[in-house]
């Protein structure tokens, strides 16, 4: 079968099987059998293809049909321009935290830091540590997670794809086992921010990751809450907090902070679809 009939054959299973990406996702399933990229794929990838790779590809797809996340299948993710190893016990990162990310890079170079110090809370598979060790000239990271298989990927992905050497992990339930005088210029986080019943009503590919990444209790608000309440006390002076929020916390977040002489001001970042996404908080300029 020709490369186009085939892709074709299978993204029509894929969208059948209530995939919107169906195409897309079959060309990502081929560059991985292949080691290609997309326009490789497209050039010399029907010359590559042999009986293996199309018992893989059939296998793999035959699964993702289910709905159970691509990502989780092959084992990789993209994020940021680097290709992250995930498996069930982290959560499947989302282009939404390349925002947090971007945020944090460009408050960082704003205050031209020689050697920032940053705290990443719930790690996960470490897509925001290394991602900032790569892109930061020089820093000092502290990567915390409550699970230990969590922090081993987060490892594997910094030795991978470098940045290791300015990573801490360490296992933590938030600030549990953080020391408190480092003093950090910089703590974000993608926390748990989705309540029980938003859970209920998620597509079954958010449903594979791990509960734990994406519920809290209080409506979905415990977890901001509760780094909002210590986060100040690990902040160095003119130091920022980045958060991750859903879709409609902003005016609670808001209302957080507003009852906390501590903070000084909030600033809410909107996505590319208009939605409030990143909140920005300051103890003091």
């Amino acid at each position: 079968m020709k490369l186009p009939l085939l892709i074709a054959k299978h993204s029509d299973r894929l969208v059948k099987a209530g995939i919107d990406q169906g195409l897309a996702e079959v060309e990502i399933i081929l560059c991985h059998l292949l080691d290609v990229d997309r326009l490789k794929l497209y050039l010399d990838g029907e010359k590559q293809l042999q009986q293996q790779h199309l018992v893989q590809l059939e296998e793999i797809v035959q699964r993702r049909a289910t709905r159970y996340p691509l990502q989780y299948i092959l084992g990789e993710a993209w994020f940021y321009g680097r290709c992250f190893s995930v498996s069930p016990a982290v959560m499947v990162p989302t282009p939404e935290t390349e925002m947090l990310c971007e945020a944090a890079m460009g408050f960082i170079r704003s205050r031209e830091y020689k050697k920032p110090r940053i705290l990443d809370i719930g790690a996960g598979s470490g897509v925001i540590s290394v991602t900032l060790a790569n892109e930061i000239q020089d820093c000092s990271i502290t990567a915390v997670d409550i699970s230990d298989e969590a922090l081993e990927i987060a490892r594997q992905n910094a030795s991978k794809l470098g940045g290791e050497e300015k990573i801490e992990f360490l296992r933590s339930d938030f600030f549990s086992t953080v020391d408190a005088n480092n003093g950090f210029d910089l703590i974000l986080s993608n926390p748990p921010y989705i309540s029980e019943d938003e859970y209920r009503e998620l597509p079954p590919e958010v449903l594979a990751d791990p509960k734990i990444s994406l519920v809290a209790d209080d409506d979905g608000l415990g977890a901001i809450a509760s780094i909002i309440d210590a986060a100040p006390n690990y902040l160095a002076p003119g130091g920022r907090i980045m958060l991750e929020i859903g879709y409609n916390q902003a005016d609670r977040v808001s209302l957080l902070t507003e009852k906390d002489d501590r903070f000084r001001y909030i600033t809410i970042l909107k996505d590319l679809n208009d939605i409030d996404r990143v909140v920005i908080l300051a103890c003091d300029d």
